[in-house]
């Protein structure tokens, strides 16, 4: 994801200031550049490198700024950036491994708006709205909502109404969804292809909902995390075969619990303990179900033509992960 200084959005699919009853070049002016450096030791360094580059939104005039929170996972220096100029240095203040939201603190004056949120705002299918990269209208696109629903992500994720939208923006990590009042209802999170089973797969943006934010921030202001039981990690990922309803082992963590329990990538999983899997959410659904991080998840899963028992004791994945630096 990292960016060069000279891409521009096409002018036909940027938003139009007429369109809107806000200010749309100073509200675009919250949305951040943000650059993260993660050391070469880092757990997360081998799946999510050590250079990271995307956006982030100021939502607190006190340098409070709202991100994706792969970009900032282990980082030991954050750089923002505005449109109006200058660059100054952050502080990692905390990541949502559940919803995947990450806060940074700017340790340095930042001349631009924050971006309200939006929460309440109802956001459906077929609602205009606007998906902003650091850098004004130049890297925003004027898109539509295509769908509001469940998202399963094969590294053990899961939202019940994640916001869908097209087209999709090409720098999409940490950029800032803006609705049609001027508010800040998400948070862009992958570039995803999706069919609604009628017409052909189109590129879109998955963004998280902001109205998973305001029931963990203060946690997340006080503790880094929000203040609840870990979930039980695998370190699993995991497949779906939709024509089958089958889900299906596709990889393992070097470092996770699931590469010593003698799993196998093309394992089909069948049942956690006694409850059928048909789905990449019901399964996590089930894993999660099982009790807190260090519980015991039991699969049932199918090699070839044989069935088996395998016992996974599961792990809080954060205990893996470098604490952010104090500055």
């Amino acid at each position: 994801m990292a960016r060069t200084i000279d891409w521009e959005i096409p002018s036909e699919l940027q938003p139009k200031a007429e369109d809107f009853a806000f200010d749309l070049d100073e509200t675009l002016n919250g949305v951040l550049g943000l650059q993260a450096t993660v050391p070469e030791d880092a757990f997360t360094a081998s799946t999510l490198g050590t250079e990271r580059a995307g956006s982030g939104v100021l939502i607190r005039k006190d340098g409070l700024v709202l991100t994706i929170g792969y970009l900032i996972t282990e980082a030991e220096s954050i750089w923002l950036t505005s449109g109006v100029g200058g660059a100054v240095p952050a502080t990692v203040i905390g990541y949502d491994q559940e919803t995947g939201f990450g806060l940074v603190q700017a340790l340095g004056r930042l001349n631009v708006p924050a971006i309200e949120l939006g929460t309440g705002i109802r956001v459906g299918a077929g609602d205009k709205v606007v998906i902003a990269a650091e850098g004004g209208r130049r890297h925003a696109i004027a898109a539509t909502v295509v769908a509001r629903q469940e998202f399963a992500g094969h590294w053990e994720y899961l939202l019940d109404r994640a916001i869908f939208t097209a087209p999709a923006h090409p720098f999409w990590g940490g950029a800032g969804l803006i609705a049609q009042d001027g508010s800040l209802v998400g948070i862009g999170s992958l570039h995803v292809q999706r069919s609604n089973g009628r017409e052909l797969r189109r590129d879109v943006n998955m963004v998280v909902p902001i109205d998973l934010l305001p029931p963990i921030l203060d946690d997340m202001l006080t503790f880094g995390r929000p203040n609840r039981p870990p979930r039980p990690w695998l370190g699993l990922y995991a497949a779906e075969i939709e024509d089958e309803n089958a889900v299906v082992v596709a990889g393992m963590s070097e470092r996770g619990p699931a590469i010593k329990s003698g799993l196998k990538p093309g394992d089909r999983i069948l049942a956690v303990r006694d409850d059928p899997v048909s789905s990449l959410a019901s399964f996590w659904r089930r894993v999660w179900a099982s009790g807190q991080a260090g519980c015991e998840i039991v699969l049932q899963v199918q090699r070839d033509k044989d069935q088996m028992t395998v016992r996974v004791p599961s792990a809080d994945r954060t205990r893996l992960l470098k604490a952010p630096r104090v500055h």
